[in-house]
Protein backbone atom coordinates (compact mmCIF):
# COMPACT_ATOMS: atom_id res chain seq x y z
CA UNK A 1 0.00 0.00 0.00
CA UNK A 2 1.45 3.44 -0.99
CA UNK A 3 1.97 6.01 1.84
CA UNK A 4 2.08 9.71 1.88
CA UNK A 5 4.00 11.95 3.64
CA UNK A 6 4.58 15.76 3.23
CA UNK A 7 6.97 18.25 4.63
CA UNK A 8 5.09 20.90 6.87
CA UNK A 9 1.98 22.38 5.62
CA UNK A 10 3.17 25.90 7.21
CA UNK A 11 6.27 26.36 4.92
CA UNK A 12 7.71 29.45 4.68
CA UNK A 13 6.21 31.45 1.58
CA UNK A 14 7.85 30.38 -1.77
CA UNK A 15 9.09 27.12 -0.82
CA UNK A 16 7.26 24.33 -2.73
CA UNK A 17 5.16 21.99 -0.64
CA UNK A 18 6.09 18.26 -1.56
CA UNK A 19 4.66 14.55 -1.57
CA UNK A 20 6.73 11.52 -0.62
CA UNK A 21 4.88 8.36 -2.19
CA UNK A 22 5.95 5.29 -0.67
CA UNK A 23 5.23 2.33 -3.22
CA UNK A 24 4.72 -1.22 -1.69
CA UNK A 25 7.63 -2.85 -3.58
CA UNK A 26 9.42 -0.15 -1.62
CA UNK A 27 10.17 2.75 -3.87
CA UNK A 28 9.56 5.99 -3.72
CA UNK A 29 9.00 9.20 -5.69
CA UNK A 30 8.65 13.19 -5.26
CA UNK A 31 5.47 14.96 -6.11
CA UNK A 32 5.83 19.02 -6.61
CA UNK A 33 2.50 20.74 -5.26
CA UNK A 34 3.60 24.00 -5.50
CA UNK A 35 4.23 27.10 -3.63
CA UNK A 36 2.38 27.76 -0.45
CA UNK A 37 1.86 31.35 -1.37
CA UNK A 38 -1.08 30.72 -3.39
CA UNK A 39 -2.95 27.56 -1.63
CA UNK A 40 -6.41 28.81 -3.11
CA UNK A 41 -5.39 29.11 -6.87
CA UNK A 42 -3.44 25.20 -6.32
CA UNK A 43 -6.49 23.75 -4.92
CA UNK A 44 -9.24 25.44 -7.73
CA UNK A 45 -6.12 24.01 -10.11
CA UNK A 46 -6.56 20.94 -8.76
CA UNK A 47 -10.64 20.23 -8.76
CA UNK A 48 -10.41 21.76 -12.21
CA UNK A 49 -8.31 18.90 -13.48
CA UNK A 50 -10.23 16.59 -11.48
CA UNK A 51 -13.23 17.76 -13.11
CA UNK A 52 -11.97 17.92 -16.70
CA UNK A 53 -9.62 14.66 -16.48
CA UNK A 54 -5.81 14.84 -16.22
CA UNK A 55 -5.99 13.35 -19.53
CA UNK A 56 -7.27 16.80 -20.63
CA UNK A 57 -5.96 19.48 -18.46
CA UNK A 58 -3.03 18.65 -16.21
CA UNK A 59 -2.35 20.50 -13.28
CA UNK A 60 0.48 22.86 -13.88
CA UNK A 61 3.31 23.22 -11.80
CA UNK A 62 2.31 19.32 -11.01
CA UNK A 63 5.35 16.51 -11.34
CA UNK A 64 5.71 13.59 -9.93
CA UNK A 65 8.84 11.46 -11.04
CA UNK A 66 9.06 8.03 -11.13
CA UNK A 67 12.44 7.57 -8.70
CA UNK A 68 13.50 4.60 -7.06
CA UNK A 69 9.90 2.92 -7.98
CA UNK A 70 10.52 3.31 -11.86
CA UNK A 71 13.65 1.87 -10.90
CA UNK A 72 12.76 -0.76 -9.06
CA UNK A 73 9.89 -1.91 -10.94
CA UNK A 74 10.99 -1.11 -13.86
CA UNK A 75 8.76 -1.00 -17.29
CA UNK A 76 6.80 -4.17 -18.88
CA UNK A 77 6.59 -3.79 -22.95
CA UNK A 78 2.56 -3.40 -22.53
CA UNK A 79 3.77 0.64 -20.96
CA UNK A 80 2.94 -0.69 -17.68
CA UNK A 81 4.93 -0.53 -14.80
CA UNK A 82 5.52 -3.45 -12.40
CA UNK A 83 3.46 -1.98 -9.77
CA UNK A 84 0.47 -1.75 -12.48
CA UNK A 85 0.79 2.10 -12.98
CA UNK A 86 0.53 3.64 -16.66
CA UNK A 87 1.72 6.83 -17.21
CA UNK A 88 -1.49 8.89 -17.36
CA UNK A 89 -2.24 6.83 -14.18
CA UNK A 90 1.23 8.95 -12.70
CA UNK A 91 -0.40 12.13 -13.18
CA UNK A 92 -3.38 11.10 -11.82
CA UNK A 93 -2.42 9.70 -8.87
CA UNK A 94 -0.41 12.88 -8.28
CA UNK A 95 -3.57 14.96 -8.58
CA UNK A 96 -4.49 12.81 -5.77
CA UNK A 97 -1.52 12.92 -3.59
CA UNK A 98 -1.49 16.85 -4.43
CA UNK A 99 -5.10 17.22 -3.39
CA UNK A 100 -4.80 14.56 -0.12
CA UNK A 101 -1.84 16.85 1.22
CA UNK A 102 -3.71 20.67 0.25
CA UNK A 103 -6.48 18.89 2.70
CA UNK A 104 -4.46 18.17 5.46
CA UNK A 105 -2.95 22.22 5.02
CA UNK A 106 -6.35 23.73 5.08
CA UNK A 107 -7.53 21.97 8.01
CA UNK A 108 -4.51 22.70 9.88
CA UNK A 109 -3.90 26.09 8.27
CA UNK A 110 -7.46 27.38 9.23
CA UNK A 111 -6.91 29.82 12.22
CA UNK A 112 -9.55 30.52 14.35
CA UNK A 113 -12.31 33.97 14.06
CA UNK A 114 -13.05 36.35 16.74
CA UNK A 115 -15.51 35.14 18.72
CA UNK A 116 -18.81 36.59 17.76
CA UNK A 117 -20.67 38.24 20.80
CA UNK A 118 -23.47 35.92 21.97
CA UNK A 119 -26.74 36.86 20.92
CA UNK A 120 -29.11 38.46 23.35
CA UNK A 121 -31.31 36.03 25.49
CA UNK A 122 -34.65 35.10 24.49
CA UNK A 123 -37.22 36.71 25.90
CA UNK A 124 -39.78 34.83 28.40
CA UNK A 125 -43.77 33.91 26.56
CA UNK A 126 -45.77 33.88 29.49
CA UNK A 127 -48.28 32.18 28.16
CA UNK A 128 -49.37 28.37 29.72
CA UNK A 129 -47.18 25.30 28.53
CA UNK A 130 -49.10 22.62 26.40
CA UNK A 131 -49.47 19.49 27.84
CA UNK A 132 -47.87 16.48 26.95
CA UNK A 133 -50.07 14.69 24.62
CA UNK A 134 -50.67 18.25 22.34
CA UNK A 135 -47.17 18.80 22.36
CA UNK A 136 -46.50 15.12 20.70
CA UNK A 137 -49.19 15.69 18.36
CA UNK A 138 -47.53 19.34 17.06
CA UNK A 139 -44.24 17.45 16.73
CA UNK A 140 -46.47 14.71 14.05
CA UNK A 141 -48.06 17.06 12.39
CA UNK A 142 -45.08 19.40 11.64
CA UNK A 143 -43.24 15.99 10.70
CA UNK A 144 -46.16 15.46 8.45
CA UNK A 145 -46.06 18.67 6.86
CA UNK A 146 -42.80 17.68 4.85
CA UNK A 147 -43.98 14.07 4.38
CA UNK A 148 -44.24 12.81 0.48
CA UNK A 149 -47.92 12.85 -0.29
CA UNK A 150 -49.26 9.56 -2.24
CA UNK A 151 -50.27 10.52 -5.69
CA UNK A 152 -53.65 11.66 -6.17
CA UNK A 153 -54.39 11.58 -2.30
CA UNK A 154 -54.88 7.79 -2.39
CA UNK A 155 -54.97 5.62 1.11
CA UNK A 156 -57.07 5.86 4.34
CA UNK A 157 -54.13 8.32 6.27
CA UNK A 158 -55.26 11.74 7.30
CA UNK A 159 -53.52 14.40 5.42
CA UNK A 160 -51.46 15.89 8.11
CA UNK A 161 -50.49 18.98 6.72
CA UNK A 162 -54.09 20.07 6.33
CA UNK A 163 -55.04 19.86 10.13
CA UNK A 164 -52.06 21.75 11.07
CA UNK A 165 -53.83 25.04 10.49
CA UNK A 166 -57.15 23.91 12.77
CA UNK A 167 -54.74 22.96 15.62
CA UNK A 168 -52.84 26.20 15.42
CA UNK A 169 -56.20 28.22 15.90
CA UNK A 170 -57.40 25.55 18.99
CA UNK A 171 -53.70 25.88 20.69
CA UNK A 172 -53.95 29.46 19.99
CA UNK A 173 -57.31 30.27 21.54
CA UNK A 174 -56.58 28.15 24.42
CA UNK A 175 -53.56 30.40 24.96
CA UNK A 176 -51.10 28.03 25.17
CA UNK A 177 -47.56 29.02 23.96
CA UNK A 178 -45.25 26.84 21.32
CA UNK A 179 -42.70 24.40 22.95
CA UNK A 180 -39.08 25.57 22.46
CA UNK A 181 -37.61 22.83 20.64
CA UNK A 182 -40.96 23.38 17.70
CA UNK A 183 -40.29 26.56 17.24
CA UNK A 184 -37.65 25.99 13.92
CA UNK A 185 -40.23 23.31 12.32
CA UNK A 186 -42.31 25.57 12.91
CA UNK A 187 -41.03 28.69 11.54
CA UNK A 188 -39.90 26.50 7.86
CA UNK A 189 -43.86 25.47 7.64
CA UNK A 190 -44.47 29.26 8.11
CA UNK A 191 -42.03 30.27 5.40
CA UNK A 192 -43.33 27.65 3.54
CA UNK A 193 -47.09 28.31 3.18
CA UNK A 194 -48.10 31.95 3.76
CA UNK A 195 -51.22 31.12 4.74
CA UNK A 196 -50.30 29.46 7.86
CA UNK A 197 -47.82 32.47 8.75
CA UNK A 198 -50.05 34.57 10.78
CA UNK A 199 -51.09 31.73 13.30
CA UNK A 200 -48.15 29.89 13.40
CA UNK A 201 -46.35 33.84 14.38
CA UNK A 202 -48.71 34.13 16.81
CA UNK A 203 -48.27 30.32 18.34
CA UNK A 204 -44.20 31.03 17.99
CA UNK A 205 -44.84 33.97 20.06
CA UNK A 206 -42.13 36.62 21.44
CA UNK A 207 -39.44 33.36 20.73
CA UNK A 208 -40.06 32.71 17.92
CA UNK A 209 -39.33 36.50 16.32
CA UNK A 210 -36.08 35.91 18.86
CA UNK A 211 -35.44 33.28 16.44
CA UNK A 212 -36.62 34.39 13.20
CA UNK A 213 -33.77 36.85 13.72
CA UNK A 214 -30.94 34.62 13.53
CA UNK A 215 -31.82 32.77 10.57
CA UNK A 216 -32.05 34.57 7.34
CA UNK A 217 -34.67 32.27 5.76
CA UNK A 218 -36.60 33.62 8.56
CA UNK A 219 -36.58 36.98 8.09
CA UNK A 220 -40.22 36.93 6.71
CA UNK A 221 -41.50 36.78 10.22
CA UNK A 222 -40.01 40.45 10.65
CA UNK A 223 -41.64 42.46 8.22
CA UNK A 224 -44.48 44.33 9.61
CA UNK A 225 -42.68 44.10 13.09
CA UNK A 226 -40.35 46.75 14.92
CA UNK A 227 -36.70 46.66 14.76
CA UNK A 228 -37.19 45.00 18.15
CA UNK A 229 -39.22 42.30 16.67
CA UNK A 230 -41.93 43.33 18.23
CA UNK A 231 -44.38 46.57 17.46
CA UNK A 232 -44.77 49.36 20.00
CA UNK A 233 -47.60 49.58 21.80
CA UNK A 234 -50.66 51.43 20.38
CA UNK A 235 -50.62 53.77 23.50
CA UNK A 236 -46.99 54.45 23.41
CA UNK A 237 -46.83 57.71 21.84
CA UNK A 238 -43.29 58.50 21.55
CA UNK A 239 -42.62 54.69 20.16
CA UNK A 240 -45.47 54.98 17.61
CA UNK A 241 -43.85 58.41 16.24
CA UNK A 242 -40.14 57.52 16.37
CA UNK A 243 -41.48 53.72 14.31
CA UNK A 244 -43.81 56.03 12.17
CA UNK A 245 -41.17 58.51 11.11
CA UNK A 246 -38.20 56.01 10.96
CA UNK A 247 -39.84 52.81 9.94
CA UNK A 248 -39.40 50.64 7.34
CA UNK A 249 -42.80 50.82 5.02
CA UNK A 250 -43.57 47.39 5.78
CA UNK A 251 -43.55 48.36 9.66
CA UNK A 252 -45.40 51.37 9.15
CA UNK A 253 -48.77 49.42 7.52
CA UNK A 254 -48.50 46.89 10.20
CA UNK A 255 -47.88 49.86 13.00
CA UNK A 256 -50.84 51.77 11.60
CA UNK A 257 -53.16 48.69 11.26
CA UNK A 258 -52.19 48.28 14.93
CA UNK A 259 -53.32 51.73 15.96
CA UNK A 260 -56.25 51.87 13.88
CA UNK A 261 -57.69 48.21 15.87
CA UNK A 262 -57.05 50.30 19.24
CA UNK A 263 -58.34 53.90 18.17
CA UNK A 264 -59.43 54.54 14.88
CA UNK A 265 -59.06 58.33 15.71
CA UNK A 266 -55.26 57.64 16.48
CA UNK A 267 -54.76 55.49 13.80
CA UNK A 268 -56.19 58.48 11.17
CA UNK A 269 -54.38 61.29 12.71
CA UNK A 270 -50.86 59.31 12.49
CA UNK A 271 -51.68 58.67 8.91
CA UNK A 272 -52.82 62.39 8.26
CA UNK A 273 -49.29 63.35 9.88
CA UNK A 274 -47.71 62.84 6.70
CA UNK A 275 -50.18 62.01 4.38
CA UNK A 276 -48.93 65.24 1.77
CA UNK A 277 -45.41 63.35 1.92
CA UNK A 278 -46.23 60.04 1.31
CA UNK A 279 -45.67 57.78 -2.00
CA UNK A 280 -48.71 57.32 -3.88
CA UNK A 281 -48.15 53.75 -3.78
CA UNK A 282 -47.83 53.83 -0.21
CA UNK A 283 -50.64 56.29 0.28
CA UNK A 284 -52.54 53.45 -1.46
CA UNK A 285 -51.95 51.06 0.65
CA UNK A 286 -52.17 53.55 4.05
CA UNK A 287 -55.76 54.04 2.85
CA UNK A 288 -56.61 50.50 2.63
CA UNK A 289 -55.95 50.20 6.37
CA UNK A 290 -58.61 52.32 6.86
CA UNK A 291 -61.26 49.46 6.37
CA UNK A 292 -60.77 48.55 9.84
CA UNK A 293 -63.01 50.63 12.05
CA UNK A 294 -64.32 52.52 9.17
CA UNK A 295 -67.08 55.61 10.22
CA UNK A 296 -68.60 58.80 9.57
CA UNK A 297 -65.21 60.21 11.57
CA UNK A 298 -63.21 59.05 8.39
CA UNK A 299 -65.25 60.69 5.72
CA UNK A 300 -63.59 64.31 6.17
CA UNK A 301 -59.87 62.66 5.52
CA UNK A 302 -61.63 60.62 3.02
CA UNK A 303 -63.81 63.02 0.82
CA UNK A 304 -60.01 65.08 0.88
CA UNK A 305 -58.82 62.01 -0.46
CA UNK A 306 -61.07 62.44 -3.86
CA UNK A 307 -59.28 65.00 -4.90
CA UNK A 308 -55.71 63.21 -4.66
CA UNK A 309 -53.69 63.26 -7.73
CA UNK A 310 -53.57 59.37 -8.02
CA UNK A 311 -56.49 57.83 -9.68
CA UNK A 312 -55.82 54.62 -7.50
CA UNK A 313 -56.39 56.63 -4.25
CA UNK A 314 -59.17 58.44 -5.56
CA UNK A 315 -61.15 55.37 -6.41
CA UNK A 316 -60.26 53.53 -3.21
CA UNK A 317 -61.49 56.54 -1.05
CA UNK A 318 -64.16 56.65 -2.88
CA UNK A 319 -65.28 52.93 -2.63
CA UNK A 320 -64.73 53.22 1.47
CA UNK A 321 -66.80 56.61 1.23
CA UNK A 322 -69.66 54.52 -0.59
CA UNK A 323 -69.36 51.90 2.48
CA UNK A 324 -70.73 55.03 4.94
CA UNK A 325 -74.67 55.44 3.70
CA UNK A 326 -74.85 59.08 5.99
CA UNK A 327 -71.90 60.63 3.90
CA UNK A 328 -71.64 63.32 0.78
CA UNK A 329 -70.53 60.67 -1.61
CA UNK A 330 -72.90 58.48 -0.46
CA UNK A 331 -75.74 61.08 -1.36
CA UNK A 332 -73.88 62.59 -4.45
CA UNK A 333 -74.20 58.87 -6.04
CA UNK A 334 -77.69 58.46 -4.52
CA UNK A 335 -78.92 61.01 -6.73
CA UNK A 336 -77.43 59.96 -9.43
CA UNK A 337 -78.46 56.90 -9.13
CA UNK A 338 -82.10 57.49 -8.90
CA UNK A 339 -82.21 59.39 -11.84
CA UNK A 340 -81.13 56.16 -13.81
CA UNK A 341 -83.39 53.82 -12.25
CA UNK A 342 -86.64 53.43 -11.07
CA UNK A 343 -90.80 52.59 -12.20
CA UNK A 344 -91.21 52.21 -16.01
CA UNK A 345 -94.70 53.55 -15.47
CA UNK A 346 -95.78 52.96 -18.93
CA UNK A 347 -95.56 49.35 -18.82
CA UNK A 348 -98.74 46.68 -18.21
CA UNK A 349 -96.95 45.25 -14.69
CA UNK A 350 -94.76 47.09 -12.70
CA UNK A 351 -91.43 47.31 -14.51
CA UNK A 352 -87.79 48.64 -13.39
CA UNK A 353 -86.87 50.91 -15.75
CA UNK A 354 -83.01 52.17 -16.48
CA UNK A 355 -81.85 54.70 -18.77
CA UNK A 356 -77.99 54.36 -18.16
CA UNK A 357 -75.37 57.56 -18.29
CA UNK A 358 -74.61 59.44 -21.68
CA UNK A 359 -71.02 60.61 -20.62
CA UNK A 360 -68.91 60.55 -17.28
CA UNK A 361 -68.35 64.19 -16.53
CA UNK A 362 -65.40 65.92 -14.01
CA UNK A 363 -67.89 65.24 -10.94
CA UNK A 364 -68.76 61.74 -11.69
CA UNK A 365 -64.99 61.18 -12.30
CA UNK A 366 -63.74 62.64 -9.26
CA UNK A 367 -66.23 60.83 -7.29
CA UNK A 368 -64.54 57.67 -8.92
CA UNK A 369 -66.27 56.91 -11.64
CA UNK A 370 -63.14 55.53 -13.65
CA UNK A 371 -64.18 56.84 -17.25
CA UNK A 372 -62.58 54.43 -19.44
CA UNK A 373 -63.90 50.60 -19.21
CA UNK A 374 -62.14 47.95 -18.87
CA UNK A 375 -61.82 45.87 -22.18
CA UNK A 376 -65.39 43.98 -23.13
CA UNK A 377 -67.27 46.97 -21.19
CA UNK A 378 -69.62 49.18 -22.82
CA UNK A 379 -69.20 52.38 -21.35
CA UNK A 380 -73.00 53.24 -20.38
CA UNK A 381 -73.51 49.90 -18.70
CA UNK A 382 -69.95 50.63 -17.04
CA UNK A 383 -70.63 53.63 -15.32
CA UNK A 384 -74.22 52.59 -14.30
CA UNK A 385 -72.90 49.60 -12.30
CA UNK A 386 -70.24 52.02 -10.60
CA UNK A 387 -72.71 54.91 -9.79
CA UNK A 388 -75.35 52.04 -8.42
CA UNK A 389 -72.84 49.84 -6.42
CA UNK A 390 -71.93 52.84 -4.57
CA UNK A 391 -75.48 54.06 -3.83
CA UNK A 392 -76.92 53.65 -0.62
CA UNK A 393 -79.20 50.95 -0.47
CA UNK A 394 -81.60 52.42 1.57
CA UNK A 395 -83.17 55.02 -0.94
CA UNK A 396 -84.38 52.09 -3.32
CA UNK A 397 -87.20 51.27 -1.27
CA UNK A 398 -88.31 54.71 -1.54
CA UNK A 399 -88.11 54.80 -5.11
CA UNK A 400 -89.88 51.91 -6.02
CA UNK A 401 -92.95 52.45 -3.53
CA UNK A 402 -92.02 51.30 -0.41
CA UNK A 403 -91.50 47.90 -1.67
CA UNK A 404 -89.02 45.65 0.45
CA UNK A 405 -85.75 44.65 -0.85
CA UNK A 406 -87.63 40.80 -1.88
CA UNK A 407 -89.70 42.64 -3.78
CA UNK A 408 -87.63 45.09 -5.28
CA UNK A 409 -85.27 41.94 -7.13
CA UNK A 410 -88.09 40.59 -8.25
CA UNK A 411 -89.64 43.14 -10.44
CA UNK A 412 -88.77 42.39 -14.06
CA UNK A 413 -85.99 44.67 -15.77
CA UNK A 414 -86.84 46.59 -18.65
CA UNK A 415 -84.59 46.33 -21.82
CA UNK A 416 -81.88 43.72 -20.70
CA UNK A 417 -80.66 45.92 -18.10
CA UNK A 418 -81.30 43.08 -15.41
CA UNK A 419 -78.10 41.36 -15.42
CA UNK A 420 -76.25 44.46 -14.92
CA UNK A 421 -78.46 45.89 -11.64
CA UNK A 422 -78.46 43.25 -10.03
CA UNK A 423 -74.65 42.67 -9.91
CA UNK A 424 -74.43 45.96 -8.86
CA UNK A 425 -77.12 45.64 -6.13
CA UNK A 426 -74.86 42.38 -5.19
CA UNK A 427 -72.02 44.65 -4.91
CA UNK A 428 -73.41 47.31 -3.00
CA UNK A 429 -74.98 44.82 -0.34
CA UNK A 430 -71.31 43.17 0.40
CA UNK A 431 -69.58 46.63 0.60
CA UNK A 432 -72.52 47.86 3.02
CA UNK A 433 -72.72 44.71 4.74
CA UNK A 434 -76.67 44.62 4.24
CA UNK A 435 -77.94 41.08 5.37
CA UNK A 436 -81.43 41.86 3.79
CA UNK A 437 -80.66 43.23 0.68
CA UNK A 438 -77.71 39.83 0.85
CA UNK A 439 -80.89 37.84 1.70
CA UNK A 440 -82.65 38.87 -0.95
CA UNK A 441 -80.27 39.00 -3.80
CA UNK A 442 -79.27 35.38 -2.87
CA UNK A 443 -83.26 34.69 -3.35
CA UNK A 444 -84.88 30.76 -2.35
CA UNK A 445 -81.97 27.73 -2.30
CA UNK A 446 -84.21 25.85 -4.35
CA UNK A 447 -83.78 28.20 -7.13
CA UNK A 448 -81.64 26.96 -10.00
CA UNK A 449 -79.06 29.67 -10.13
CA UNK A 450 -79.37 30.71 -13.64
CA UNK A 451 -82.89 31.56 -13.20
CA UNK A 452 -83.46 32.99 -9.81
CA UNK A 453 -82.52 36.97 -8.44
CA UNK A 454 -79.29 38.47 -7.76
CA UNK A 455 -76.44 36.98 -10.07
CA UNK A 456 -75.79 33.60 -10.82
CA UNK A 457 -71.98 34.06 -9.98
CA UNK A 458 -70.86 31.64 -7.06
CA UNK A 459 -68.26 33.69 -6.10
CA UNK A 460 -70.54 36.91 -5.87
CA UNK A 461 -72.95 34.50 -3.93
CA UNK A 462 -70.34 33.57 -1.75
CA UNK A 463 -69.52 37.21 -0.84
CA UNK A 464 -73.44 37.72 -0.21
CA UNK A 465 -73.38 34.45 2.19
CA UNK A 466 -70.97 35.70 4.31
CA UNK A 467 -73.03 38.83 5.16
CA UNK A 468 -75.39 36.28 6.90
CA UNK A 469 -75.18 34.97 10.15
CA UNK A 470 -72.83 31.69 10.79
CA UNK A 471 -76.41 29.85 11.01
CA UNK A 472 -78.48 31.16 8.34
CA UNK A 473 -75.77 30.63 5.80
CA UNK A 474 -75.15 26.92 7.14
CA UNK A 475 -79.00 26.36 6.42
CA UNK A 476 -78.96 28.11 3.13
CA UNK A 477 -76.19 25.92 1.70
CA UNK A 478 -77.69 23.00 3.09
CA UNK A 479 -81.04 23.74 1.04
CA UNK A 480 -78.80 24.27 -1.87
CA UNK A 481 -76.90 21.11 -1.85
CA UNK A 482 -80.19 19.12 -0.86
CA UNK A 483 -81.63 20.81 -4.15
CA UNK A 484 -78.68 21.12 -6.62
CA UNK A 485 -75.89 18.56 -5.44
CA UNK A 486 -72.18 19.31 -4.40
CA UNK A 487 -70.93 20.27 -8.60
CA UNK A 488 -71.82 23.68 -7.73
CA UNK A 489 -71.48 24.42 -3.91
CA UNK A 490 -67.46 23.98 -3.48
CA UNK A 491 -67.18 27.91 -3.39
CA UNK A 492 -70.21 28.30 -0.76
CA UNK A 493 -68.95 25.68 1.36
CA UNK A 494 -65.99 27.34 1.80
CA UNK A 495 -67.73 30.48 3.54
CA UNK A 496 -69.69 28.17 6.25
CA UNK A 497 -68.54 28.01 9.76
CA UNK A 498 -66.40 25.31 10.92
CA UNK A 499 -67.50 23.11 12.11
CA UNK A 500 -70.37 22.94 9.63
CA UNK A 501 -73.41 22.95 11.72
CA UNK A 502 -75.42 19.52 11.66
CA UNK A 503 -77.84 20.75 8.71
CA UNK A 504 -75.02 21.37 6.59
CA UNK A 505 -73.29 17.98 7.65
CA UNK A 506 -76.10 16.34 6.89
CA UNK A 507 -76.70 17.19 3.37
CA UNK A 508 -72.83 17.46 2.55
CA UNK A 509 -72.88 13.21 3.71
CA UNK A 510 -76.44 12.65 2.31
CA UNK A 511 -75.04 14.10 -1.50
CA UNK A 512 -72.14 11.96 -0.90
CA UNK A 513 -73.95 8.71 -0.46
CA UNK A 514 -75.95 9.58 -3.35
CA UNK A 515 -73.03 10.12 -5.64
CA UNK A 516 -71.59 7.09 -4.52
CA UNK A 517 -75.03 4.67 -4.91
CA UNK A 518 -75.33 6.15 -8.23
CA UNK A 519 -71.49 5.26 -9.17
CA UNK A 520 -70.71 8.62 -10.10
CA UNK A 521 -67.03 9.40 -11.41
CA UNK A 522 -65.55 9.43 -8.08
CA UNK A 523 -62.34 11.96 -8.60
CA UNK A 524 -64.57 14.62 -9.57
CA UNK A 525 -65.57 15.03 -5.35
CA UNK A 526 -62.21 14.68 -4.60
CA UNK A 527 -62.29 18.71 -3.60
CA UNK A 528 -65.27 18.20 -1.52
CA UNK A 529 -64.14 15.55 0.60
CA UNK A 530 -60.87 17.53 1.06
CA UNK A 531 -62.84 20.15 2.69
CA UNK A 532 -65.26 17.60 4.19
CA UNK A 533 -61.99 16.56 6.14
CA UNK A 534 -61.58 19.62 7.71
CA UNK A 535 -64.75 20.90 7.94
CA UNK A 536 -66.98 18.01 9.01
CA UNK A 537 -67.98 18.10 12.73
CA UNK A 538 -66.16 14.60 14.26
CA UNK A 539 -69.44 13.46 15.64
CA UNK A 540 -70.34 12.62 12.16
CA UNK A 541 -68.26 9.44 11.90
CA UNK A 542 -70.88 7.01 13.00
CA UNK A 543 -73.10 8.52 10.00
CA UNK A 544 -69.87 7.70 7.89
CA UNK A 545 -68.72 4.49 9.22
CA UNK A 546 -71.57 2.67 6.89
CA UNK A 547 -70.38 4.47 3.90
CA UNK A 548 -66.51 2.90 4.04
CA UNK A 549 -67.57 -0.64 3.30
CA UNK A 550 -66.84 -0.97 -0.60
CA UNK A 551 -70.38 -1.05 -2.93
CA UNK A 552 -71.12 -3.52 -5.63
CA UNK A 553 -69.90 -1.93 -8.45
CA UNK A 554 -72.53 -2.53 -11.60
CA UNK A 555 -71.38 -2.69 -15.16
CA UNK A 556 -72.45 0.63 -15.99
CA UNK A 557 -70.55 2.56 -13.41
CA UNK A 558 -66.64 4.02 -13.59
CA UNK A 559 -64.18 0.73 -12.97
CA UNK A 560 -62.77 1.07 -10.09
CA UNK A 561 -65.07 3.86 -8.52
CA UNK A 562 -66.39 1.53 -5.97
CA UNK A 563 -62.63 1.00 -4.48
CA UNK A 564 -62.13 4.72 -4.34
CA UNK A 565 -65.60 5.88 -2.44
CA UNK A 566 -64.54 3.04 -0.05
CA UNK A 567 -61.06 4.56 0.61
CA UNK A 568 -61.93 8.51 0.21
CA UNK A 569 -64.64 7.61 3.43
CA UNK A 570 -62.26 5.59 5.16
CA UNK A 571 -60.10 8.64 4.98
CA UNK A 572 -61.92 10.61 5.84
CA UNK A 573 -63.71 8.79 9.56
CA UNK A 574 -59.88 8.55 9.87
CA UNK A 575 -59.34 12.13 10.00
CA UNK A 576 -62.07 13.06 11.47
CA UNK A 577 -61.33 10.53 14.42
CA UNK A 578 -57.91 12.01 13.91
CA UNK A 579 -59.48 15.53 14.68
CA UNK A 580 -61.51 14.30 17.84
CA UNK A 581 -58.31 13.28 19.28
CA UNK A 582 -56.73 16.87 18.41
CA UNK A 583 -59.69 18.46 20.38
CA UNK A 584 -59.58 16.25 23.26
CA UNK A 585 -55.63 16.79 23.63
CA UNK A 586 -56.19 20.32 23.30
CA UNK A 587 -58.40 21.44 26.20
CA UNK A 588 -58.61 24.68 27.89
CA UNK A 589 -55.69 25.07 30.58
CA UNK A 590 -57.14 24.98 34.36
Amino acid sequence: MDTVTTTSATAAPGVADTVTVRAAGGGEGRTTVGSSAAPDRLWEELVTSALLGTDRRAPTGLTRPTGGEAAEGGTAADGKTAGGSTAAGGTAGALLDAAALHTVRRRAGLRPGPAAPPPEPAPEDPRVPLPEAARRRLDQLLAGRTAPSPAGRRGAAPDLAELLPQWLALAEGHGYKAPAAALPALLDAARARTDLRPSALRFAGPRGLWLARLNPEWRFALRGTGAAGALPSPRDAEGVRALWDEGLFAERVALLAAVRNDDPAAGLALLASTWATERAEDRLMFLDSLRAGLSDADEEFLEAALGDRSRNVRATAAELLSALPASALAGRMAARALTCVGLDRTADVPTIGVEAPHECDAAMRRDGVVAVPPAGRGERSWWLGRIVESAPLSCWPARFGGRAPEEIVALPVADGWRDELHAAWCRAAVRQRDADWSRALLGPPAIPPATGPGTSSLAERARLLSMLSPEERALWVARFVAAHGLSEAFQLLGVCAVPWAEPLGEAVIDALDIAREAGGYPWSFSGVMGLAERCLAPEAVGRLEPLTARPDEAEDIVPGAGGYWSEAFRRLVSTLRLRASIRAELTPPA
